[in-house]
């Protein structure tokens, strides 16, 4: 049987915070009709369908690249490195089923730089819309979306000030008036555009 192996992030569009990646291999079995694209589930069904993941004999990892990283290398770099930091504790954790995994399909239009030593068979490709279309990264899309917006809870109080428990980081009115008001955190991405006139603004 092929198993498939998603990989998707979450966190790509934010002023603040890391970008997170998570990968997901499915078990025989499991029941799809679940999951589906992490934008459009609930918070709470999220939650939900993450524990149930993590719960079911699937193998899945989570990685993420911070702001500073961000800023560094890029947002888009630094997507493909999260998904690559994913996909290693993926096979770190779950070592039996790295023989078994055929093919990785990333979402979006990158190939991040993975590999399966030993597993010649082994195949990446990247596909638009895969977190609609393939169970496995509508996993990953999950993962990588609860995790991500657990990190902005925590990091929500350390500076509270900023509203990230509300809108986890994305530039919305509030949250760019905040920055305004305080000028931006330590986690805030500096290469990104944290002010824009407020016509432009984008509302929670």
């Amino acid at each position: 049987m092929q198993i498939v192996c998603g990989l998707d992030e979450a966190g790509r569009g934010p002023l603040a915070g890391p970008v997170y990646a998570a990968a997901a291999a499915l078990p025989d079995g499991f029941p799809v009709e679940m999951l589906d694209d992490s934008k459009k589930t609930p918070e709470k069904k999220r939650l939900e369908v993450a524990a149930f993941i993590k719960s079911s004999g699937a193998a899945y990892g989570v990685g993420f690249a911070s702001h500073t990283e961000i800023d560094e290398i890029n947002i888009l770099q630094a997507s493909l490195l999260a998904m690559e930091r994913a996909f290693a504790a993926l096979l770190a954790d779950f070592p039996d089923w790295a023989p078994r995994i055929n093919e990785a399909v990333a979402d979006g239009l990158f190939i991040p730089k993975i590999t399966i030593p030993g597993n010649a068979l082994f195949n990446v490709r990247a596909l638009v819309k895969a977190d609609a279309l393939v169970p496995s990264v509508m996993a990953a899309s999950i993962l990588a979306k609860t995790e991500r917006d657990a990190e902005m809870a925590r990091l929500a109080l350390l500076y509270p000030e900023y509203g990230f428990e509300k809108h986890k980081g994305y530039p919305t009115k509030s949250h760019r008036l905040k920055i305004k008001e305080f000028g931006p955190s330590p986690v805030h991405r500096l290469s990104f555009r944290l002010l824009k006139e407020e016509s432009l603004f984008m509302d929670v």
